[in-house]
C-alpha cells in the first residue's frame, strides 16, 4: 500500500519525540528533519515538503506543546492536522448540474486508467442511484472504443459510441443523447497522449468549449510519483481541471503524489483508485488518509467498505442465527466471500485502528482464506452444519481430502471456536441484530470508539491471525 515506507519513517521519529517527558525547541527541530528526509523519500515534492516542516515546527514550539504533559502526543496531533491541509481539509465531491445531465469529462496521459475510471465512477454513481452514461471519445487509441464498450457492459452502464467520427462532435452527441434518454451523468473518455503535446491540448480544449462540462477530472497514475503532479500542474495551467483522481494507490508507489498534488495545482483529489476492480473506488477523505499515513487506522473507510461488500439477505440470515447463538462453517465461507469482496486483505486489515500500524505486510498471508476454503469443502455438509462431531479419524479424512495436515484442521476449527466465541460477544446473544446495527450507528457517530473497540476486537486474539 502507498505510504507505508513514508508511515514507517514517520512512526521512527515520533517514537524519539514520544519517550521525551518534555520536549525542547531543539527536540522539536531535529523530528522536523527527520519528517522532512522521511517527506522527500516518499516523492513528497521539495517546495512542499519543506512549507509543511516548516508549519509544523512553528505550531509545535509553541507553549501549549511544550507545556503539555504528552508533549509528543500534541506534536503528532498537529502533524496529524496539517497532513489533512495539506490533502485538500475535507473532502471534494463530483459537480451537480442544476439541469441535467453532469456532464465530466475525463482526461490525462495514455495509460493513467481513465477509461477504467469512467467505469469506476459510473458503477459508483448507479449505486447511489443515478443513470450514468458513457461517452467514446477517444478514436486513437487501437481498440479504446471496443475497452469502454467491455466495462460498460461489466457494470451494465449504456456507453454512446459514433466510431472515429471527430471527438468534439461525439461529445455534443452524447450530450444530447443523454437529455433524450434520461440519464443525469455523461462521462466523456477522451483520447491520451503518451505525453503532453499541443494537439492532445487542442482537441480537449474544443471538446471542453463545445459542451463546457460541469467537472473536469484528470486521471493520474500514482505509480509515477512527482511525474504525476508535473502532468497535474500542465493540464490545470493549459486546460484548468477541477479535480484529480489519483490511480493505483494499492500499489508500491511511495505516495508523494497525494501529497504534493493539492500544494502544488490548488485542485483536489477527488477519488482514489485502490485496486483493478471496477468496485475499487474510493471517495478521498484528507484526514482519512492522514491517519493512515501516521499508523492511526481509518475506521470509518473499513465501515463504508464493509456496508458496500455486505449481502442485505445473507446478513439478515446469520442475524437470525446469531440471535440463536447459531454460527456453522457454511456462514464461516460466506463471510470469507464476504470479507474478499472487501479488497486486498493487507489494505483492509491495515484500516484496523490499533493492528493496522503494528502489522508488516510479511505478517499478513493472503493464500490463508483458500486454504481455509479448502479444508472446509472437504468436509461433509453435516460436518460443516455441526463441526463439534470432527474428531481424529474425520480430521484425517479432511486433510487427505485437501492435501493437508492435520494440523491444518485442528488449527482451522481451533479459530472458528474463537471466532464464535467473539462473534457472541460483539454481536450474538441477547438481541443479536439489534447490537450489530447499534454497533455500527456508534461507528459512525464516534470514530474515537469505534478506534478504541476495533483496536480492542484485533489484539491478540485476532482469531484468524491477520
Amino acid at each position: 500500500m502507498a505510504f507505508e515506507g513514508l508511515s514507517e519513517r514517520l512512526e521512527n521519529s515520533f517514537k524519539k519525540l514520544r519517550a521525551k517527558g518534555k520536549l525542547t525547541e531543539s527536540d522539536v527541530k531535529e523530528a522536523m528533519r527527520e519528517v522532512r528526509l522521511a517527506l522527500l523519500e516518499a516523492d513528497v515534492n521539495y517546495k512542499v515538503s519543506k512549507e509543511f516542516t516548516a508549519k509544523v515546527t512553528q505550531r509545535a514550539i509553541g507553549a501549549d506543546v511544550m507545556e503539555s504533559l504528552t508533549p509528543g502526543q500534541m506534536v503528532i496531533k498537529i502533524v496529524n492536522e496539517e497532513l489533512t491541509e495539506l490533502m485538500g481539509g475535507n473532502e471534494s465531491r463530483l459537480a451537480i448540474a442544476n439541469h441535467p445531465p453532469t456532464i465530466v469529462m475525463m482526461c490525462g496521459l495514455q495509460g493513467s486508467g481513465k477509461t477504467t475510471h469512467c467505469a469506476k465512477l459510473a458503477l459508483k454513481l448507479k449505486k447511489e442511484g443515478h443513470r450514468p452514461l458513457l461517452a467514446a471519445c477517444d478514436v486513437y487509441r487501437p481498440a479504446a472504443i471496443k475497452q469502454l464498450q467491455v466495462v460498460g457492459s461489466q457494470v451494465d452502464v449504456a456507453v454512446f459510441e459514433m466510431g472515429t467520427e471527430n471527438p468534439v462532435h461525439i461529445a455534443e452527441e452524447a450530450v444530447k443523447y443523454a437529455k433524450d434518454h434520461g440519464n443525469d451523468y455523461v462521462f466523456l473518455d477522451t483520447a491520451g497522449r503518451l505525453h503532453i503535446d499541443e494537439q492532445l491540448m487542442a482537441e480537449l480544449t474544443n471538446i471542453r468549449s463545445s459542451v463546457h462540462p460541469h467537472e473536469i477530472l484528470l486521471v493520474v497514475d500514482a505509480m509515477t510519483g512527482q511525474d504525476a503532479v508535473n502532468v497535474a500542474k500542465s493540464f490545470n495551467e493549459t486546460l484548468g481541471i477541477d479535480g484529480v483522481i489519483l490511480t493505483k494507490l494499492d500499489g508500491d508507489t511511495r505516495g508523494g503524489a497525494a501529497l504534493s498534488v493539492r500544494a502544488v495545482t490548488g485542485k483536489p483529489i477527488k477519488f482514489i483508485g485502490t485496486g483493478e476492480k471496477l468496485e475499487n473506488l474510493e471517495t478521498f477523505h484528507p484526514s482519512r488518509m492522514a491517519s493512515r499515513i501516521l499508523g492511526m487506522g481509518d475506521v470509518l473507510s473499513f465501515i463504508e467498505r464493509a456496508e458496500q461488500s455486505l449481502d442485505e439477505k445473507k446478513a439478515a440470515e446469520l442475524e437470525k442465527k446469531l440471535a440463536k447463538n447459531k454460527f456453522d462453517l457454511n456462514d464461516l465461507l460466506d463471510q470469507f466471500d464476504q470479507i474478499e469482496r472487501m479488497g486486498s486483505i493487507k489494505d483492509t486489515i491495515k484500516m484496523i485502528p490499533g493492528i493496522g500500524s503494528k502489522i508488516k505486510d510479511e505478517d499478513i498471508d493472503d493464500g490463508a482464506f483458500v486454504r481455509f476454503r479448502s479444508i472446509i469443502y472437504s468436509m461433509t455438509k453435516q460436518e460443516r452444519a455441526n463441526p463439534d462431531i470432527i474428531n481424529p479419524s474425520r480430521k484425517r479424512r479432511i486433510a487427505a481430502g485437501c492435501g493437508m495436515q492435520v494440523e491444518d484442521v485442528n488449527r482451522l476449527l481451533a479459530q472458528f471456536r474463537q471466532m464464535q466465541k467473539m462473534i457472541k460477544q460483539f454481536g450474538g446473544g441477547k438481541g443479536g441484530p439489534k447490537m450489530s446495527k447499534k454497533m455500527r450507528r456508534m461507528m459512525q457517530a464516534n470514530p474515537a470508539m469505534a478506534e478504541k473497540m476495533m483496536g480492542k476486537m484485533g489484539g491478540s486474539n485476532n482469531p484468524f491471525g491477520f
